[in-house]
């Protein structure tokens, strides 16, 4: 990311600075290849759009959200208590993440042990600046392309968040082919609740071959995701249907920072 300019908080602070908002990246975000692409067309358009970011760089934690999953009640305390000590410590007001899984804990379980954060995911910011102007796409990098977007669990279902996302592809030049299991009927990757760190039970088909079929059978060419996780179960899933040449996967942030070429 040396090529990117991200700010942490404390090189902010050392300047007298603020943000007006912290990027959680998240362990995904951080350290799996594939995510970072989306980490870094993410914080491209940050950039582009002239918003006051920082990040928390190696003084980020895990939020805890895997081992609450997996019934470590006591190492999700301990970890999330770490975390609020320090964005507290940072005066942190607002939080935006590109992690549903991040953005559900967050928001959702952190108040409970006194972390009270305002916090958005990245495709509602990624609306307010289309919506305000601070970004905008015109033209076609994906003219003509067919696109169906997937909802992930914990944006959807868990937070109710499912035209955010919709309304940013509409400023795309495209079609938006809905799969028939879509919104509040959507179906799981198969990453959540912490199923991506474990072996499949015993089934007749893994869920997220399910999921890229239904997918499939929309006719799109590109499936627009919202969360890390769901990229990478989704691509394994194309992998095993053997079209993992003709169909690509993007998070919303890639398409469009790739649109407005960034």
């Amino acid at each position: 990311m040396a090529e990117i300019k991200i700010p942490t908080m404390a090189e902010m602070l050392a300047a007298g600075e603020q943000p007006e908002i912290l990027f959680w990246t998240g362990c995904a975000g951080s350290f799996d290849e594939r995510a970072q692409k989306i980490t870094k067309a993410f914080v491209k358009i940050l950039n582009h759009a002239g918003v006051k970011f920082a990040v928390l760089g190696t003084e980020e934690g895990c939020t805890g959200d895997p081992a609450r999953r997996a019934g470590n009640e006591f190492l999700f305390q301990m970890t999330a208590m770490v975390n609020i000590e320090v964005l507290k410590g940072y005066e942190v007001k607002k939080i935006v993440t590109a992690c549903p899984h991040c953005f559900n804990t967050l928001k959702n379980e952190y108040p409970e042990l006194g972390g009270e954060f305002e916090v958005i995911h990245h495709t509602t910011l990624l609306q307010e600046l289309l919506d305000s102007g601070k970004i905008t796409v015109e033209g076609g990098a994906f003219e003509g392309k067919k696109i169906t977007y997937h909802d992930s669990c914990y944006l959807g279902r868990s937070n109710d968040i499912y035209e955010a996302p919709r309304n940013v592809l509409d400023k795309l030049d495209n079609e938006l082919a809905e799969m028939k299991k879509a919104k509040k009927n959507g179906l799981c990757c198969g990453a959540g609740g912490a199923q991506m760190f474990k072996e499949d039970e015993p089934g007749d088909k893994r869920i997220n071959t399910q999921r890229i079929e239904g997918a499939l059978e929309t006719g799109a060419e590109i499936i627009a995701t919202n969360c890390p996780f769901c990229t990478n179960m989704l691509t394994d899933g194309l992998k095993n249907v053997n079209q993992d040449e003709n169909v690509k996967i993007y998070d919303v942030a890639e398409l469009i920072a790739n649109a407005k070429e960034l």
